[in-house]
């Protein structure tokens, strides 16, 4: 008997993916504050990937699924080293300084860095429609997050700010680094493996996390857990899986979907009533996102067709095709 995932088509398994990986992502920036309160930046990251890896590796061994190809370790490498490793703690420090809302804004520059790049170094497209959606998104993103730093003196930290840009640089350059190795090893021993690299990169910072562990209270080391199972381990390869199936560009500027749902979260689970500027960014930031997954009408019978297109070549088998932009295959490195 076929299990339930294996009759449900790969586009619906990928939005699903993306789903889960938007809602965990979100609640990431809820949980750093409040484990934030307890554990140093450095701590906080090494005991995030410490739980993130010992899910992954547990998940790697019910698999089966050993060491990556060859050719997918320089991906793992970069993205362990600068994603997990440099992303998470500039992100834990940022959100020490400025708040919530701001650091979901700022960090949500990457996928504007992370387009331009994967155009750059990928060769991916650059369609109309994604430039759409990324611009309507990103006014939202910035409605959203000016309408959560409205309240007290207005300060915001330079420092905090340049901290999440530079979290928002670590994620971009990491999805634009893993999109190769893709092609090579599974979206599970991707994330795995790039977790492992990061968790040995903040090893310097056990003695802080040995330090401040028996002192910190239930609730931030239970955050602390949770950013390493949810956000991390399980979010991590949802996303790697949709990854290997779309082109970077578009899967990044679905995550501007990320401060609307922080609104969301805000209001369920602590109360707090978002103002209509909120909501009126949340859903500029849906909008935007719809924009840009939206596909172009074909080409009436007798028309011109589009006479450029992109292959996109995933670990997977599946191609997925942009229409009007250069004819360029992707998915393996450039021999030369």
């Amino acid at each position: 008997m076929k299990s339930r995932l294996s009759v449900l088509s790969p586009a619906v398994l990928t939005v699903g993916a993306v789903t889960f990986t938007v809602f965990a992502w979100a609640s990431a920036f809820v949980s750093i504050r409040s484990a934030g309160a307890a554990y140093s930046p450095g701590a906080l990251a090494l005991g995030r990937l410490l739980a993130a890896s010992l899910v992954l590796v547990t998940l790697l061994l019910i698999r089966r699924q050993g060491l990556p190809p060859r050719g997918a370790r320089r991906g793992i490498l970069v993205s362990g080293l600068v994603w997990f490793c440099g992303y998470t703690i500039a992100l834990n420090w940022g959100e020490r300084l400025v708040d919530a809302g701001t650091a979901s804004l700022l960090v949500n520059t990457g996928p504007i860095l992370m387009a331009l790049l994967a155009a750059r170094l990928l060769g991916e497209a650059l369609p109309p429609r994604l430039l759409a959606g990324m611009a309507v998104s990103f006014v939202g993103a910035v409605v959203v997050g000016l309408s959560m730093s409205s309240g007290g003196d207005g300060s915001t930290s330079v420092l905090g700010v340049a901290l999440c840009l530079l979290a928002a640089v670590a994620y971009a350059t990491g999805v634009v680094a893993q999109k190769p190795a893709l092609a090579f090893g599974t979206p599970l021993q991707i994330t795995a493996y790039s977790c492992l690299v990061g968790a040995v990169a903040c090893l310097p910072f056990a003695g802080r996390l040995a330090t401040e562990l028996p002192e910190a209270p239930l609730s931030a080391t239970l955050n602390m857990i949770y950013l390493g199972v949810v956000p991390t381990a399980l979010a991590f390869i949802a996303w790697t899986y949709a990854l290997a199936r779309m082109p970077a560009g578009k899967l990044g500027s679905t995550t501007y979907a990320v401060p609307a749902v922080v609104v969301l979260l805000s209001w369920v689970f602590l109360g707090e009533v978002p103002a209509w500027l909120s909501l009126l960014g949340g859903v500029l930031c849906l909008a935007g996102v719809g924009v840009a997954r939206s596909r172009p009408r074909a080409a009436e019978p007798g028309g011109a067709t589009p006479s450029n297109v992109v292959l996109t070549d995933s670990a997977a088998g599946d191609i997925v095709v942009e229409p009007g932009s250069r004819f360029v295959i992707n998915g393996r490195p450039d021999p030369s």
